[in-house]
């Protein structure tokens, strides 16, 4: 018998109580490599609730990318800056911006091609817990070998190259998978490509808020008043803040460990978490 065991006969309004929970579940994942989507769907099934499609887990993901904004809004400003004088003024500074720019637009048009064919493929049955446990599996060995087998690179965004773009986006590709986390997925090719940490935390982070909106795009079509109805606007909007302010923290979180080389840590979490799911986790059939 699992552990946590929903029942689904009537329509499950929530709380203002699981909006918080949603939100900073949301927002202390979403950047951390331990995968969002796979806390977002867990804290559903535990709940009880089971959204058609992914329109809730991506509403949430939007407060994220506000808070990358707001985290990176320097670099961002001058990276757009940049990209745009450099069609006037071929300084190196507007030079390294451009490419850099170009970089994060291949990347996410990789994903957006492939991320759209990759979710009808797997949509159906990406939101079952052994799925999610095996994605989580996938995850920590890959955080393992990051930290126990490549050394961290030396690589700047000056250095970068087309295929580094290329290869980063095929990692945030796979990350439409529950389980396989955006953030890991990203830094991880990245410092695996040969890029230093901090380039490689910048260069995912801001990948997020492009293919984090092209999402959220897409996901419209989703969205539907039977959706939203059982939720509530109040629940919306705490679960919307909550995912905004714990994503903030997600943010610091990351880069003060991958400072101290300490992607073990969430490996370990990331196989615990898999078999506490896996055993004890069951799924739930459609409620809303």
């Amino acid at each position: 018998m699992p552990l946590f065991q929903v029942e689904s006969g009537d329509i499950h309004f929530m709380s203002l109580i699981e909006a918080l929970v949603f939100g900073i579940v949301q927002g202390i994942s979403e950047f951390l490599p331990i995968s969002s989507t796979a806390h977002i769907v867990i804290v559903e099934l535990l709940l009880g609730y089971n959204f058609p499609g992914l329109a809730f887990e991506i509403y949430l993901h939007l407060a994220s990318v506000f808070a990358v904004i707001l985290y990176f809004r320097r670099e961002l400003a001058a990276l757009v800056t940049g990209f745009f004088r450099y069609f006037g003024e071929k300084t190196a500074e507007n030079r390294v911006h451009f490419k850099f720019g170009i970089y994060i637009i291949i990347a996410t048009a990789i994903t957006g091609v492939l991320g759209i064919v990759l979710k009808f493929q797997v949509v159906d049955f990406m939101k079952t817990p052994a799925f999610i446990a095996a994605a989580l599996a996938v995850t920590g060995t890959a955080l393992i070998f990051i930290e126990r087998f490549k050394k961290y690179g030396s690589r700047r965004e000056k250095n970068m190259t087309g295929l580094d773009a290329v290869l980063v986006g095929l990692a945030q590709t796979v990350a439409v998978l529950p389980g396989i986390s955006r953030s890991g997925s990203t830094v991880i090719v990245a410092l695996w490509a040969g890029l230093d940490r901090d380039t490689a935390v910048r260069y995912s982070f801001l990948l997020a808020i492009p293919a984090i909106l092209g999402s959220t795009v897409l996901a419209v079509g989703e969205v539907s008043l039977e959706i939203w109805a059982p939720v509530g606007s109040a629940p919306m909007v705490v679960s919307f803040l909550a995912s905004f302010v714990f994503s903030l923290i997600g943010i610091v979180w990351l880069i003060d460990f991958l400072k101290k080389g300490r992607l073990g840590y969430f490996a370990a979490y990331c196989f615990i978490l898999a078999l506490l799911v896996y055993f004890f986790v069951q799924e739930i059939p459609p409620t809303l």
